[in-house]
């Protein structure tokens, strides 16, 4: 059994990887969140009252907060997914995504650092710091509409780093300091960097849930440009089952691309989502005849990446890894867990459940 320490474990994807850890394997884990806007203990509710999992409400920007938490949990392995990651939010005010994802990543590198030097000789053979990062870090891909219809390019672990906006530059950043780390001092790291990721507990803002949960109140189904990106798109228990696959078992110093097989237009994924509901919610807003009557074509982002695209083969061919969730069952698992889980979403986006929660810490 391994303790593995979370940075923001009670975000989506982390989330994901706590309750992976807790109900698919016999290690235990410590969620170290610093509980902004997008994350939510109401994601871990169920698992919360293990004896396998603990909590801590800390800032990876605080030093002395981690260094307390390494001291009274010695972990093995460290997981960090902690970070400003809504390109919208870096584009209106980068300067939280440079203080997280850049100087957190710093702090919690330095105290990790610390941490693994004074560790006794077989713990510290055994330690791993574990940083997930974004396909969004290599930029863009030609798109088919380019004229480059056949053998379109894949990103892969030696794509060129070219980011486009202050998020993926500052994730592009962080996976730069955790290489420089390893060589310089050589602190046990792996690095992961995953395509798009959807499913349940997905923060309402993007698109997949917004849609949903937008349809559903007969309100505009915001498409920017005019919907032709395209992206790759990972279910988020595909992915947490590979991060901790990685964690456990990845070769240090190496870097493994994650992705879901399942390239899609936005607009695709928008038109897919109309037709579930109109199989799984007949009946609609006042007013609508079709779900896809509600798409609304909106200027789009600056700067806005044409297509991305995941060679996953590396983490298939040396860790056995594929998605186990076609975009087709993802979708459809995902829809379903929204409309059963209005409450949550309630929740999420008034803080109520958090309110409640934090009154035990």
């Amino acid at each position: 059994m391994k303790t593995i320490l979370v940075t923001g474990g009670a975000g989506f994807i982390g989330s994901a990887v706590v309750r992976h850890i807790i109900n698919e394997t016999a290690h235990k884990a410590v969620n170290v969140d610093k509980l902004t806007y997008a994350g939510n203990l109401e994601s871990l509710k169920n698992i919360s009252s293990d004896s396998r999992y603990q909590f801590e409400q800390v800032d990876i920007c605080d030093g002395n907060e981690l260094k307390r938490v390494f001291k009274q949990y010695q972990p093995d392995i460290i997981m960090h997914l902690a970070a400003e990651s809504h390109v919208d939010r870096s584009i209106d005010g980068p300067g939280e995504f440079i203080q997280t994802n850049i100087v957190g990543t710093y702090t919690l590198l330095e105290q990790a650092r610390a941490y693994w030097t004074e560790l006794e000789p077989a713990k510290k053979r055994g330690f791993r710091f574990h940083h997930i990062s974004t396909d969004e870090v290599y930029g863009d891909l030609p798109h088919p509409e380019q004229g480059n219809d056949k053998d379109l390019p894949l990103f892969t672990e030696t794509t060129p780093y070219a980011p486009s906006s202050p998020y993926s530059a500052s994730k592009a950043s962080s996976d730069h300091l955790v290489r420089s780390w390893q060589r310089t001092y050589g602190l046990p790291t792996l690095i992961t960097n995953c395509s798009n990721n959807y499913g349940p507990y997905h923060f309402p803002e993007k698109l997949i849930p917004l849609i949903i949960l937008n349809a559903l109140e007969g309100k505009p189904l915001p498409v920017y440009g005019n919907g032709s990106q395209i992206r790759d798109w990972l279910y988020v228990e595909d992915h947490a089952r590979a991060l901790v696959l990685v964690a456990t078992q990845g070769q240090i110093a190496e870097t493994y691309n994650i992705g879901g097989h399942n390239e899609k237009q936005n607009i695709e994924v928008v038109n897919t989502i109309c037709e579930l509901l109109e199989e799984l919610v007949p009946t609609k807003p006042e007013g609508v005849k079709q779900y896809k009557d509600l798409v609304t074509y909106v200027q789009d982002r600056a700067g806005h990446d044409l297509r991305y695209a995941i060679d996953a083969g590396k983490i298939h061919r040396e860790l056995d890894w594929k998605p186990q969730e076609s975009f087709k069952s993802g979708i459809r698992k995902t829809v379903q867990w929204y409309l059963a889980n209005h409450e949550w979403c309630v929740h999420v986006q008034d803080g109520s459940y958090q309110r409640e929660r934090l009154g035990n810490y």
